[in-house]
């Protein structure tokens, strides 16, 4: 299901890059916007759109080609 290739890719995310996992967790499941993120992080927002990007761009290449549609 994709929420489950959705889990798997979040979690191979967070042994590889754990700030950027917790960064998709806290814009999508949290819902806290680039500057709360960006306070709590104590970072430019600059740097949470940089790595908020990276995170999407290795979430949609690592879930499966149907998970996209």
């Amino acid at each position: 299901s994709p929420a489950k290739h959705l889990d798997d890719a979040l979690n191979h995310l967070q042994r590889l890059e754990p700030r950027l996992a917790e960064l998709v967790e806290l814009r999508f499941f949290a819902g806290l916007s680039v500057e709360q993120i960006a306070e709590l992080r104590e970072v430019t927002t600059r740097t949470v759109i940089r790595d908020w990007r990276r995170a999407r761009a290795w979430l949609f290449d690592s879930l499966p080609r149907a998970a996209h549609s």
